[in-house]
């Protein structure tokens, strides 16, 4: 099974393939803000992927242009409501700014 290293919490967790970063989040109790409930409407479950990127799904349309709204993007962010787990990832988890 994959595994996911959620920062800066520093805890990793066993991930079921093909599961969102942030169905893996709340099923382990690790915040991760999601106010759209995960329909990629929002850019609350930002995270920025510190090493695995090739371990996700490939991002699409959507996610790319709702990403264009979040702030603090970097060339390894994504929604973890987008972001599907095929192998070993680590992520940062961004706390949107209130």
């Amino acid at each position: 099974m994959p595994m996911i290293t959620f920062l800066p919490v520093n805890k990793t967790v066993e991930a079921k393939p093909n599961q969102t970063i942030l169905e893996v989040a709340l099923e382990h109790e690790i915040p991760l803000q999601h106010a759209c409930g995960g329909f990629c409407a929002c850019t609350t479950c930002h995270v920025i992927v510190k090493s695995g990127d090739d371990q996700l799904s490939e991002m699409d349309d959507t996610e790319e242009e709702r990403l264009d709204r979040a702030s603090g993007v970097t060339l390894h962010s994504r929604l973890g409501c987008q972001a599907r787990i095929k192998g070993d990832v680590t992520v940062e988890v961004v706390h949107p700014e209130a």
